[in-house]
């Protein structure tokens, strides 16, 4: 099976951009508030840097900060977390928040796996 990419929804750069539109009449009322043009920058950034890829082999988190590949042998469970997102529980006991990965898409994220984690609707 091909790898799955989970990431967050590309229309939210349009709220980027709405946010920096907004911020344009802030922006130039005095010197130095042009920095608030790095919060819009700084969030479409993330929506374009940030996702969750699997496949047969492993589990790459890819954010702003930078890229972690972890092999299935070395993730011991999932967990859900608040509001609906899901974290991998490694061996040794860390979790590891897989970003964009939401309750929703555990079925698909069973079928990535190889056969490694169960369906969770049980089909």
């Amino acid at each position: 099976m091909p790898a799955v990419v989970f990431q967050p929804s590309r229309l939210q750069l349009f709220v980027a951009g709405v946010l920096a539109l907004c911020a344009t009449p802030v922006a130039f009322g005095a010197p130095y508030l042009w920095l608030l043009y790095l919060v819009p920058l700084g969030f479409a950034a993330w929506v374009v840097l940030t996702r969750t890829t699997v496949d047969a082999d492993a589990v790459t988190i890819r954010s702003v900060r930078g890229r972690r590949r972890v092999p299935w042998s070395e993730i011991s469970s999932l967990r859900l977390a608040g509001k609906g997102r899901v974290r991998a529980v490694l061996n040794d006991g860390t979790e590891l928040p897989l970003p964009a990965v939401g309750v929703r898409d555990l079925p698909q994220l069973a079928a990535a796996s190889g056969g490694r984690l169960p369906d969770p609707a049980g089909d």
